[in-house]
Formats: structure tokens, sequence, C-alpha cells
């Protein structure tokens, strides 16, 4: 695979809490160069990148519940909407991990609906938080938002104690089919890229975008 074919897998990720405005406006330079499909950032930091950004194809993704996913499903329907309206091109929401511990399947399902209905057509990406889950909780959480029709299946936020692996992105593209997978957390080079596209994933989010188009390893243990 090429670089420009590989970039094009890449969500260019900025989440972490100190990150600036001069980081936010490097990310996109660095998205727009590279041909990343897009930029993952704060939703307090949508306004600048859409600025930043408007003379390019690069997306903006925001985040949603995040990192933890344990919001009112109102709250989450309402920065949906706040940050579409800012002008968010996809939003990936974080799952109720307590609720599925719980057992609360229909509640699980009704908070990611609220949160879908909020986009409006706007792509949706629901993150299951892998590392915290069983394989039967992956799979039922997969057989729930394939149902629900959202546009990917995400595996972490990159803020627990564990990221993508091959084998968890492997069992959610054979629980959703057609639907979008997205590796992240700990996606740091161009093989583990790699690995993660032949297992099923159609989406990267990575901090380190920039190393894995070029081929290299980036030793940041951010996101």
């Amino acid at each position: 695979m090429e670089s420009k074919q590989i970039a094009h897998y890449i969500d260019h990720t900025a989440l972490t809490a100190e990150k600036t405005e001069a980081d936010i406006l490097k990310l996109c330079d660095e998205a727009i160069a590279h041909q990343f499909f897009s930029v993952c950032i704060n939703s307090g930091y949508i306004p600048l990148a859409k600025q930043k950004l408007a003379h390019s194809n690069v997306k903006i993704c925001t985040v949603v519940g995040f990192p933890l996913g344990a919001n009112l499903t109102s709250v989450k329907a309402f920065e949906t909407e706040q940050a579409i309206a800012a002008g968010a091109n996809e939003i990936d929401m974080v799952i109720n991990v307590g609720w599925i511990k719980s057992g609360k399947w229909q509640a699980v399902q009704e908070d990611i609906q609220g949160v879908l209905n909020a986009c409006h057509g706007v792509p949706l990406k629901v993150i299951l938080e892998t590392c915290l889950l069983t394989k039967e909780e992956i799979v039922r959480a997969c057989e729930i938002c394939k149902a629900l029709q959202v546009a990917f299946v995400k595996t972490s936020t990159g803020f627990n104690k564990g990221g993508a692996t091959v084998e968890d992105v492997t069992l959610m593209k054979q629980t959703v089919g057609n639907i979008g997978v997205k590796a992240s957390g700990g996606i740091r080079d161009t093989q583990t890229a790699l690995a993660m596209i032949n297992a099923g994933a159609t989406r990267i989010g990575a901090s380190a975008g920039i190393a894995i188009v070029n081929g290299l390893k980036d030793t940041d243990t951010g996101y």
C-alpha cells in the first residue's frame, strides 16, 4: 500500500488536554500536507480547525461523551448537535461501558440511538472501549450498532488500559459486516496500521499519522 493510500485511512488525532491552538493548527497543516482523511479533535477546537481547513478536503471529526461514555444520553445528544453546528463532519461517541457491564442492553441501544438521531445523517462512530469488554460483550455491542446502522464501530478511546488489537478488529468486522471499523489506540507505526487494515479496519485513529505514512516508528506514548 502506498503512503497516499494509507493516509486516506487516517483520522489525524489530537485529543489530550494540553493541546494548544498552535498544536491544532499544526495538526491541520499536517493533515492537508499528507492528505489524511480527517483531523480528530475536541469540540472546542472545531471553529479553529474549520477555518484552517476551509479550502481543503480534510474532514473534521470530534468526540462525544469522551473519554468515559457515562454522560446522560441527553448530554451526549446536545454535545453532538452543538459539534455539528460548529462544523464537525463526523462524530465519535463513547458507548456506556457501565451499562454494558450492568446488562442494561436496552439502555445502551437507546443511548446510541439518541446520539444517532442528533447526528441527522452525519456519520457516527461508536467507541466500544474493547479493552474493558469481553468478547461476548464486543459482539453484542457490534450487533446493536449494526442494527442501528451507525457508520462505524471503533475499538478504543486511547485513554484507557489498552488500545486496538488485531483480534478485536477481526471480531468486530466479522460481526458488523459492511459497517466501517475504526481501529484506534496504540497504533504508532506502519506495520501495526497495515495489520489493522488487513484485519478489517476501514479507518485508523492515530496521533502518529506522519510516522505511519513515512514508515517510521513514533516513540510518543499518546493516543
